[in-house]
């Protein structure tokens, strides 16, 4: 049965979301969105409806999350409070419809983006989990995981740095550079924690497209068939708190009940 990490949203039926519930995780620039894209036209051709989603997409909280982040003044805590009104709308609106409607929901990040990004911040990690704890539990979770070493280069050479995703709130005397290099080193390292916390199947996103694509799909795969989540590829996620730039392939991790 579809359960929530505590509380259910008003006159939810979890009984009645019979859909199935993806999530690609991962940070700026390791090709989530890339991946989504390919996977859509993929499931309909098994038969599936699809519904992709992602934050910030959200009609109620959108607009405002984008104009607010344009002036760089924004609050931590107001940044979070946003970015959970943003998903609180789409979960209401557009992912629990279409679960009831049978469909499968890929959704380019979940809570875990927003919640790996707060406690970067220096917010509270169990006030951080309590606002999100009406999320539902997804069916699986694959996170994409690449080095720093690695990443730089790609931001380099699609959109560039971004001031949000390059941390330059939390360090405003570095370069852009240098702040991207310790924002998402710490984000990382929150990842491979929740990796842990939540079960993720890890995925090496440093190959091709290609490759990466065909280890997502045959973890859906089994997904929707119902079969075991066994380890695709046999690596060890890095110990927590172990900053590299090496390679993670898919392994699926413990669980946890959580926020």
């Amino acid at each position: 049965m579809r359960e929530t990490y505590s509380v259910s949203l008003p006159k939810m039926n979890l009984a009645e979301l019979t859909g199935r519930l993806i999530v690609i995780e991962g940070t700026d620039g390791v090709g989530r969105s890339t991946q989504t894209k390919l996977l859509r036209p993929w499931l309909e051709q098994q038969g599936h409806a699809v519904l992709d989603t992602g934050i910030k997409r959200s009609q109620l909280a959108a607009k405002g999350i984008q104009q607010a982040k344009e002036g760089h003044t924004l609050g931590r805590i107001t940044l979070s409070l946003f970015y959970a009104t943003d998903f609180a709308d789409r979960l209401e609106n557009e992912i629990v419809p279409a679960l009831r409607a049978g469909f499968v929901v890929l959704t380019d990040r979940y809570i875990y983006s927003l919640m790996a990004r707060a406690i970067v911040r220096g917010l509270d990690p169990a006030w951080i989990h309590n606002v999100h704890s009406f999320a539902l539990k997804p069916d699986a979770i694959f996170y994409l995981r690449i080095g720093v070493d690695d990443l730089i280069p790609r931001v380099v050479f699609s959109n560039g740095f971004d001031y949000w995703e390059s941390g330059m709130d939390l360090y405003p005397s570095e370069d852009m550079y240098e702040s991207f290099r310790k924002y998402q080193t710490a984000l990382l390292a929150q990842f491979d924690k929740m990796a842990q916390e939540y079960d993720f199947t890890v995925i090496d996103a440093s190959p091709d497209i290609h490759t990466v694509f065909e280890r997502l799909r045959s973890g859906i795969s089994r997904v929707l068939k119902g079969e075991p989540r066994e380890p695709l590829f046999a690596a060890p996620v890095p110990e927590v708190g172990v900053q590299d730039s090496g390679t993670t392939e898919v392994v699926s991790t413990g669980k946890a009940n959580r926020p």
